[in-house]
């Protein structure tokens, strides 16, 4: 197979999807005019459908792009996401999933755009691909496009959540001369390590719910079939990818620790490597759609636009580079601003891992020991850290074990660090999208897949190639292994607990029906083998902020 060549499936009809009647007409509703189905044609001819939202006094005004291939028109309810806490009655009825709402922003004299990629729902296309190098090329047309457009200023933007913002690395990646900036809120940059695989093992679950959200008269790119035909990053993988060293474009950057599995690393690793002089970065502990839509942050956005879209003097001189929420628990955090991202103050502590007490030690063990746990089981082991003083832990963790399996040649492990209170009891925080009772922070590694690029790896920073498979030593041997654990920020009082949780299944999992990270293609069998202490420098090694002078 050549390596861009993907697999395809059926996927329902736009009439089963719930597409409000297909051709060009207009609505008013009161100050905004809506024009539905507008032809858009792109350079090789086909053409794509948008609906396009702007305000009815003809005014000219800058436009604002949301791209992702989930329907142009609002199908998804909030209430398929029970605790995700947005309010349905405080946007309006003509927002997308995850985009802006057409209302808010034409009353504050924008347009907004929103098309239906290639191939999906009824625009035209061989078949729909996704995160693809044509997307990419369609929406530096659609761009480009918008500014023409006799009612448009000549400047555009882009916005959204999760594929809408990950849509935005793809597209300002090509530098369209009319893109003036860009929002991308909560987003993978990385696809094969955040989207389709967590260090190597497959993310079925989400995959499994994804798929279902697009509609297309033509076949759609099968991205689950393509993990279990490609499971190495190769450059099919590698083209879902975004250049983001291209990327110059003024950016308002937001991410969340709580979006562990998915859009966490990707958003804090595109602001630190996008060219862009002008940018900022938001990261918040809370739900990711709940805080796109608060009204606090609407204002940001539009205040964002404003600047480099309108020319108009909104504030945003004022910013913080960068502005972070440190957690103390589920809704309660400490809002800061600083000058960058990683924190420059940093110092990293290690804890050793001692397999005879469960402990966290400052100081490494003499003797060796081991501890074993089912590979399949809900539950692996842990090693405990009591704070003596209150402490910040912001920013990336790592773990480097010494493990084997016993029955098995390769085995999956899932990380999480959590928090305890001084009665040894679970504090839980924001996780994903809707849930409240999630870890401080994850990892994951397929032993197999250990390998790292030295040139990309630092010292808290593991990056793996997964260009090829080394299965476990038969002889039994344990290997070393580093785990990257996503970046989050935790304050620890004194007496409170940092504990490591290793085990072969995933940390947190929830009820079917329910839109959540699992991986249940796993390679676990046997029994897992953790070593510690002696010639096994096994140890976590965790990102403390000290406080400022």
């Amino acid at each position: 197979m050549d390596d861009a060549k993907a697999l395809f499936r059926r996927v329902k009809t736009p009439e089963e999807g719930g597409y409000p009647g297909f051709g060009y007409r207009t609505e008013r509703d009161g100050d905004m005019l809506i024009e539905r189905d507008v032809a858009v044609r792109l350079r090789d001819g086909a053409l794509i459908y948008a609906d396009v939202f702007r305000p009815a006094d003809g005014q000219n005004v800058p436009a604002v792009i949301g791209w992702a291939p989930y329907g142009k028109h609002p199908h998804l309810k909030w209430t398929l996401f029970p605790g995700a806490d947005v309010d349905p009655d405080k946007i309006s009825e003509y927002t997308p999933f995850e985009a802006p709402d057409p209302v808010t922003w034409t009353r504050h004299g924008y347009a907004l755009i929103f098309p239906d990629p290639r191939g999906t729902w009824n625009s035209q296309g061989a078949a729909a691909t996704f995160f693809s190098p044509q997307e990419a090329e369609d929406g530096y047309d659609v761009v480009e496009w918008a500014a023409a457009q006799p009612w448009c200023s000549g400047k555009v933007g882009l916005a959204g959540v999760s594929y809408l913002a990950i849509s935005q690395w793809a597209v300002a990646a090509l530098r369209p001369p009319h893109l003036a900036a860009i929002n991308p809120w909560e987003g993978c940059s990385d696809m094969y390590r955040e989207f389709f695989f967590h260090g190597g093992i497959p993310s079925t679950r989400f995959l499994d719910n994804w798929e279902t959200r697009t509609h297309a008269r033509v076949p759609a790119e099968d991205t689950k079939a393509m993990t279990r035909e490609r499971p190495l990053l190769d450059d099919y993988w590698r083209e879902k990818s975004a250049d983001l060293s291209r990327i110059e474009v003024p950016a308002f950057i937001v991410a969340s620790w709580t979006d562990q599995g998915l859009h966490t690393r990707g958003t804090l690793e595109a602001h630190k490597r996008i060219a862009s002089r002008e940018k900022w970065l938001v990261v918040h502990g809370g739900k990711k759609w709940q805080y796109y839509y608060a009204e606090e942050n609407v204002a940001r956005q539009i205040a964002f636009f404003d600047h480099f879209l309108k020319g108009v003097e909104s504030g945003i001189a004022a910013w913080p580079k960068v502005e972070i929420e440190v957690r103390e628990r589920f809704s309660v955090a400490r809002r800061r601003a600083e000058s960058e991202w990683p924190l420059a103050r940093t110092t990293y502590r290690a804890y050793y891992l001692d397999a005879s007490d469960g402990s966290l030690a400052k100081t490494p063990r003499e003797s060796s020991s081991s501890v074993r746990y089912p590979a399949q089981a809900e539950r692996g082991v842990s090693f405990d850290h009591t704070f003596s003083e209150d402490t910040e832990l912001t920013g990336h963790a790592k773990l480097r074990l010494w493990v084997s399996a016993e029955g098995a040649d390769d085995m999956d492990l899932f990380v999480a660090l959590e928090k305890l209170d001084r009665e040894g009891n679970f504090v839980p925080f924001a996780f994903f999208n809707a849930f409240e009772d999630g870890p401080a922070a994850l990892g994951w590694l397929r032993v197999s897949h250990r390998e790292l690029d030295a040139e990309r790896s630092t010292p808290e920073q593991p990056w793996h190639t997964h260009r090829s498979e080394q299965p476990l030593p038969a002889d039994g041997r344990p290997v070393p292994v580093e785990i990257e654990i996503w970046p989050s920020s935790t304050r620890f009082a004194a007496g409170e607990t940092l504990r490591l949780v290793v085990q072969g299944t995933d940390v947190k999992r929830y009820p079917p029906g329910l839109v959540a990270i699992e991986h249940q293609d796993t390679r676990n069998r046997g029994t897992h083998v953790i070593h510690t202490g002696g010639s096994y420098d096994a140890m976590l090694l965790v990102p403390v902020i000290p406080p400022r002078r």
